[in-house]
């Protein structure tokens, strides 16, 4: 073990469906000063992949297993017996378990969406999986204005006083900003775990008027020629190769100079824009807070995205059944007034009284070089910004890092950075042996073999190994694409490369049974006896 006084603190930072080039220092237009700082500081990575989707990579962030080893395959649904409980289970331990039980202070701001159950306290809620505090909210997306299940530690906390000034993104910053100032003040010699899970810039899109204005000609040339602009930052920045091509315009989404709701569609991506630029604002203040502290030197922070840029349209099912959805859902404003909900072209989006998203066409261009979004496993829904800082941990400072990774590695880099052990057991069982590798290697600019990532969601599948990636869409056959060429995944080797077929697609069966995937549509016959649909069965 370290010792104490050497122990670095953690702190993770999770943005929630942001697209892989987004932010300023991935070649976007958005203001993102705080974490473009960070990353010249510290180090980028050009190939880390999430799980494409936001509870099963917050499941694999926190464990450093695949998320069908945690309980959470798909979503939060209770799908027993047939499919997976959609909670925690007691054969995965959390980091916050780990390094509690190594004594550090621990505490949680943001989403968690990682319990079936949001309403009573039950052992998959965050105080019950090492959180000693937590502020935030308990299912997956709602008001950033009335946010439904927030809640404080263990008691309902959406009926505090919030005031007319409260915004999620903000209360999240400040939860964890005071959380710094409060070790500092009362435990200085402590290191300390902070999960900062951000549920900015997923729908709806709520952002404040200040914030929007601050877009207002960013995009006006539209999201062809933006696309262009991101992918030559993109090769400029040294995160994608020179020579690689830019997947096409999604097939289904007009060119820009032929959409009709031109102005409406500005005022989207403004408010999507607002949102991820004040969650930069309130990552500043975190770092004002770690470094007045003295703790800004030895904090290991890593920053990355749940999944890639989601296409989602609003409402999700029928009005009325979305409606019905009073988690995450508020069809009033605090003082009364009805909430339009749906993308509905002429309505501006932003204020309290809308809920709305952003659509296809812009997540396109979040997801620039890439094709697909949120839900696959094509890179549009699996590649997401890395961003890791820890001055005193020995990083390649403005570097990049093009190796490979993905979540269950997160895990082991924190316990090598800290010193903490991984245990064979938890409760009298044993617990499953984590997955990954630890990063550091990769961080401080040594070398690293190759390793075997796989994927799997909602019958979307995907495997990789070196510069060959087996990918499908399902229910589509199996795609292989060159990654050193062709990160966009535009053209598709399978025909010619039929020996790699063969032993990846071999690789991927022995991986899926290994760590418990269940067929999709097992999933979807369940719920379809239930009377839902192939949506409800995904979430």
């Amino acid at each position: 073990m370290t010792r104490a006084a050497d122990r670095p603190n953690v702190v993770l930072i999770m943005a929630d469906d942001l697209g892989y080039s987004d932010l300023g220092c991935y070649g976007g237009e958005i203001a993102s000063p705080v974490l473009d700082a960070l990353a010249d500081d510290g180090v980028r990575f050009s190939q880390f992949y999430n799980t494409a989707r936001c509870s099963p990579s917050r499941a694999s962030l926190l464990t450093g297993l695949h998320p069908h080893q945690t309980g959470i395959g798909i979503l939060t649904n209770d799908d027993r017996p047939v499919g997976y409980p959609g909670s925690l289970i007691d054969r995965c331990v959390t980091v916050a378990e780990v390094l509690s039980d190594a004594g550090y202070a621990t505490f949680l701001a943001g989403k968690w969406h990682l319990s079936s159950d949001v309403w009573n306290p039950n052992e998959a809620w965050p105080t019950r999986r090492g959180f000693q505090g937590f502020y935030g909210t308990l299912t997956g997306c709602g008001s950033y204005f009335w946010p439904g299940t927030l809640t404080r530690n263990e008691q309902p906390a959406e009926f505090e006083p919030l005031g007319r000034e409260y915004y999620y993104t903000d209360a999240i910053s400040a939860e964890a900003t005071q959380f710094v100032r409060r070790q500092a003040r009362d435990a200085p010699r402590q290191p300390f775990f902070l999960y900062v899970a951000h549920t900015a810039p997923h729908w709806p899109l709520h952002a404040l008027p200040e914030d929007i204005e601050r877009y207002a000609d960013t995009f006006d040339v539209g999201w062809d020629v933006l696309r262009q602009r991101r992918m030559k930052r993109l090769v400029e920045a040294g995160l994608v190769t020179p020579g690689t091509p830019l997947s096409q315009r999604d097939p289904s989404q007009p060119a820009w100079v032929d959409e009709p709701h031109q102005d409406w569609q500005l005022q989207r991506m403004r408010s999507y824009a607002a949102q991820v630029d004040r969650m930069d604002q309130g990552i500043g203040l975190l770092i004002d807070a770690l470094r007045e502290t003295g703790a800004l030197e030895n904090t290991l922070i890593i920053f990355l995205s749940d999944n890639g840029a989601s296409n989602e349209e609003l409402p999700k099912g029928t009005l009325e059944q979305f409606r019905r959805r009073s988690d995450i859902v508020r069809v009033t404003t605090r003082d009364g007034r009805p909430v339009q909900i749906g993308n509905i072209p002429g309505l501006a989006p932003g204020a309290e009284d809308t809920y709305g998203s952003y659509g296809q066409a812009w997540a396109n261009l979040s997801n620039t070089p890439f094709r697909y979004y949120k839900r696959w496993v094509h890179e549009g829904g699996i590649a997401t910004p890395l961003i890791v800082h820890w001055p005193a941990g020995g990083l390649r400072g403005g570097g990049v890092v093009h190796d490979p990774f993905q979540l269950v590695d997160v895990l082991p880099t924190v316990l090598e950075a800290t010193g903490a052990s991984y245990p064979a057991e938890r409760w009298g069982r044993a617990v499953t042996p984590q997955e990954g590798r630890s990063m550091l290697p990769a961080l401080r600019g040594e070398p690293v073999g190759d390793a075997t990532l796989f994927w799997e969601h909602t019958g979307n599948c995907a495997v990789r190994r070196g510069r060959w990636k087996l990918v499908s869409a399902h229910p589509d056959t199996w795609e292989l694409y060159d990654m050193a060429l062709d990160r966009a995944e535009t053209r598709d080797l399978a025909n010619t490369e039929p020996e790699m077929v063969t032993g990846l697609s071999r690789a991927f069966d022995e991986w899926a049974t290994r760590v418990g995937v269940i067929p999709w549509e097992r999933t979807v016959e369940l719920h379809a006896g239930r009377g839902g649909t192939q949506e409800d069965a995904a979430g």
